[in-house]
């Protein structure tokens, strides 16, 4: 059996590689998938091989899925928020170390969560309970804060209005309920293609990257930025509705300024605290709270204390094979990036993520993409902050806690 565990920890690792790098592929469609066929590879393997695929696969994935976001400007809901400060450090040349900041996060948050594991079940139906009903005016408070910390009436005026309006844009995409995946095209409009259509305006060009296994965090900073990163992933878990991009701006706004190895290493974290805190959620309130935690609890049926340890341990040695891979592909990215014409790779990108918008969503996908473009366009030109960008999933998310 636990022989049998460990190839699937393997396995799923691999399928994390491709599901991690991969623009538009997601974890929560091999889960699928897998759950499709399940009836005939339980006749051959136990529940408990199957969950630990999955969780592998996704532990590996939130480890990965940087590294498309800093090095091709394609990010996911867990990343959206880190594609500028990234790209930033790519045209430094510092691409690996952004993607090895991420890994830092990634791993130390995962580590203080199974630490803290006993604490987290007992508490987690108390906050779940005592919390639900302020979560809502709590993110209301952060955008405020937000946009009024912008210098200026005229830029806390334009970072409401960028707010505003993806905000009504989220209101629209979630609501369409042909769009089966809303957040690939409107996410990809604002921070990536956007982001790009502005890198080939100004004629950007990568530097040679440098590969340096020597990063200055100070301990200070570290400290503040794993504690937020596990605090505000566990957030995500707990109350739905709210993704790992809303839990960023809450814990960065907590904990004042990071700079930007300090903000790389919280989104870095809050992905794979959600994921691990959506096993604790299962066990302590018999919620799941995403697409593959979903087909463990359906695989596995009663997800008890010893369910709940096994996939902890399971989630420990994907992390260390995925830190191992994380920097790996960094390199190899790092090494190939500006081999490459960066204005050819430039269109080359818009032109598959436009091709694999319209593979998914149709032509109501393109149309969606191209206005979250033109919206993701106006911070440039404005010089604001494009997080406020990040409207169209907290507007959403205030208006459901609060009405």
């Amino acid at each position: 059996m636990l022989i049998e565990i460990l190839i699937a920890v393997i396995i799923g690792c691999c399928f994390g590689i491709i599901t991690g790098l991969t623009p538009g592929v997601h974890i929560n469609l091999v889960a699928m998938i897998l759950l499709g066929v399940s009836p005939i590879l339980l006749q051959h393997f136990a529940p408990l091989t199957l969950a630990a695929f999955i969780v592998a696969m996704s532990i590996t994935h939130t480890f990965l899925d940087f590294v498309p976001s800093v090095f091709l400007g394609a990010p996911e809901s867990e990343t959206a928020l880190a594609v500028l400060p990234g790209h930033r450090m790519l045209l430094e040349g510092k691409g690996y170390e952004a993607v090895k900041l991420s890994t830092i996060g990634c791993l130390i948050c995962l580590i203080i969560t199974i630490a803290l594991l006993p604490s987290l079940v007992i508490l987690t139906p108390i906050i779940y309970k005592n919390l639900q009903s302020y979560i809502g005016w709590i993110l209301f408070a952060v955008v405020a804060f937000m946009i009024l910390r912008e210098h200026g009436i005229n830029k806390k005026f334009w970072s409401f209005f960028i707010f505003m309006i993806s905000g009504v844009l989220g209101l629209i995409v979630f609501n369409i309920y042909v769009l089966k995946d809303p957040l690939l095209p409107m996410l990809s409009g604002l921070f990536g293609i956007s982001m790009l259509i502005m890198s080939l305006s100004e004629k950007v060009s990568i530097p040679k990257q440098k590969i340096s296994d020597d990063i200055k965090v100070d301990g200070k900073t570290l400290a503040k930025s794993c504690s937020a990163g596990t605090f505000s992933g566990s957030l995500v878990s707990i109350f739905p509705g709210m993704g790992p991009a809303q839990a960023a701006i809450l814990g960065s706004q907590i904990t004042g300024k990071l700079g930007v190895y300090g903000f790389i290493i919280l989104v870095g974290g809050i992905g794979t605290v959600s994921m691990l805190m959506s096993l604790v959620t299962l066990f302590s309130i018999n919620k799941a709270r995403n697409g593959a935690i979903i087909v463990v609890q359906e695989i596995v049926g009663k997800f008890g204390v010893n369910e709940l340890i096994a996939m902890m341990a399971v989630s420990l040695i994907a992390a260390a094979i995925a830190t191992l891979l994380s920097l790996y592909f960094a390199k190899v990215f790092s090494k190939l990036i500006n081999k490459v014409n960066y204005k050819v790779l430039c269109i080359s990108i818009i032109i598959f993520v436009t091709l694999l918008v319209f593979f998914f969503t149709s032509w109501i996908g393109l149309l969606v993409l191209a206005t979250a473009t033109a919206i993701g366009l106006i911070p440039n030109v404005l010089n604001i902050g494009r997080n406020h960008a990040m409207g169209c999933l907290l507007l959403p998310v205030i208006l459901y806690f609060i009405l």
